[in-house]
């Protein structure tokens, strides 16, 4: 009899796209074309807004440079000792307006005396550095510029203003003169804001663009790396025995060796399968003849040599079998055996086997469980376990089988039969072992389902059942459906 199981479905992590950069090729892609990205991002918004700053100050310079021109023409006009006249500009003549000239002079000691200022600055002075008459004498008749605060009118803040000055040497005065203009730049920071707002929204809406494509670009630019990838998990897990599709010219040469490391390791296990052949044959025909031999006298050394030969006999079976199941583990690729299949065959012959004991064996498992390696070697490995279960039991024997997960399957047999002390189970594994010498048999069978176990990865462990005889739990890999 079998059970059903639910079926476990797979799919590609999405997950797996985001960690450690040195993790996956995707992740390294993504991350340094989202990183180069986002950097010159950064850099071009920054440089677009200090463009945009320096534009709308050289404005702003211009028109101070214009208004520097017209108050040095009135002074120059104007003789020593007199009051400069007002020029024609309304927000000079308006208090606190926000733009504002001043002319300063220079004394020996490099004291600045105010020799007049407009009347929108009303008697309020300009801030000015401490070194603006050196760093002016250092360009004579050139104009500089910097920032500094207006005029403080409580409540309100100072005004930030951007200032123009120039040292000049005109007619009738025998002392450098120095020609300051100001005006209010809050406009042109609140225009700085904004450009440099709307175009970290513009750049970033961009940015997030480019990763995006960035991400589908490398997803499906790599979409064949990922078929392969899958292509060789398939034959890995039994699904398939080569790889078959075409890939693009960068990656099929990849899929081609694939091949054929598949089909050079077929040709190792084929050759090993002819060498263990050649070998058993070469063998079993002087093993055979010293058994004829000897069966054919009668005393004490003929029956030793028969007893011995057989001892021989069986070890030359174990140690071959073995070498054939570690050349087809070491190939176990594309090879998958149903499970059920097996337990059916094996539980009808060995319950005809022990037909005088009326041996029942009650089996179970799922219809899509399959084991990753040959069906020889299946039925070899839970022939001999539930032989023996059937040889020690008093009835019934219990078998189980079922998928483990990462790749893996459980089947237990247990019996109902005298069991086995703790101490006595490692011993029993052990090539040759039997504690029971009035049991038939070589003492070979357990030896031999540990040995093909081991050679698939898998494991042999010993336990009591619950049916109150031995309980054998064996690990082995299993193929996806």
């Amino acid at each position: 009899m079998n059970d059903t199981a639910p079926v476990r479905s797979g799919g590609f992590d999405w997950g797996r796209l985001f960690g450690r950069p040195g993790q996956s090729l995707t992740r390294r892609l993504i991350w340094l074309a989202s990183t180069w990205i986002l950097l010159a991002l950064v850099i071009a918004a920054l440089a677009l807004t200090h463009a945009f700053q320096e534009s709308a100050l050289r404005r702003l310079g211009n028109m101070l440079n214009e208004t520097i021109d017209e108050i040095v023409v009135a002074a120059s006009r104007t003789p020593p000792g007199e009051r400069v006249e007002q020029i024609q500009d309304a927000r000079t003549l308006r208090l606190l307006s926000g733009k504002y000239w001043q002319i300063l002079e220079v004394q020996p000691d490099g004291r600045l005396t105010p020799l007049a200022r407009s009347t929108s600055l009303w008697n309020y002075d300009l801030n000015l550095p401490a070194d603006l008459p050196q760093r002016l004498e250092r360009v004579l008749g050139d104009v500089i510029t910097f920032n500094t605060d207006g005029p403080k009118d409580e409540p309100k803040k100072p005004e930030p203003l951007r200032v123009a000055a120039s040292m000049k040497t005109i007619p009738r005065h025998d002392r450098p003169i120095i020609f300051l203009a100001a005006l209010d730049r809050s406009e042109v920071d609140a225009d700085t804001r904004q450009f440099a707002t709307l175009t970290w929204i513009a750049l970033l809406v961009m940015g997030a663009g480019l990763v995006s494509a960035v991400f589908i670009q490398v997803r499906f630019g790599l979409r064949p790396l990922f078929d392969l990838r899958n292509e060789i998990a398939a034959v890995r897990k039994g699904r398939a025995a080569r790889i078959v599709h075409d890939y693009p010219l960068e990656i099929q040469p990849l899929a081609e060796q694939v091949n054929r490391l598949l089909d050079h390791n077929q040709e190792v296990v084929d050759r090993q399968r002819t060498h263990v052949g050649n070998l058993a044959h070469a063998l079993k025909t002087p093993i055979s003849v010293m058994l004829a031999e000897a069966g054919t006298q009668e005393g004490a050394l003929p029956e030793l040599v028969r007893r011995q030969t057989k001892v021989m006999q069986g070890q030359v079976d174990h140690h071959l079998r073995r070498a054939r199941a570690a050349a087809r583990a070491a190939h176990g690729l594309g090879e998958k055996t149903p499970v059920p299949e097996v337990l059916d065959e094996l539980a009808v012959m060995i319950e005809q086997v022990f037909r005088a004991k009326d041996v029942e064996i009650d089996w179970r498992a799922p219809d899509e469980l399959a084991f990753l390696g040959e069906r020889q070697d299946l039925q070899e490995i839970l022939g001999n376990l539930i032989e023996n279960a059937a040889k020690f039991s008093r009835r019934r024997v219990r078998v189980s089988a079922g998928a483990s997960g990462l790749g893996q399957m459980v089947v237990v047999v247990e019996d109902d039969g005298p069991g086995l002390p703790a101490d006595q189970r490692d011993e029993v594994i052990k090539r040759g072992s039997r504690l029971d010498e009035s049991a038939p048999g070589s003492g070979l069978g357990l030896s031999i389902v540990d040995d093909l176990t081991r050679a698939y990865g898998g494991r042999l462990t010993l336990s009591d059942s619950d049916m109150g005889g031995l309980k054998a739990v064996l690990e082995l890999p299993a193929a996806e459906t």
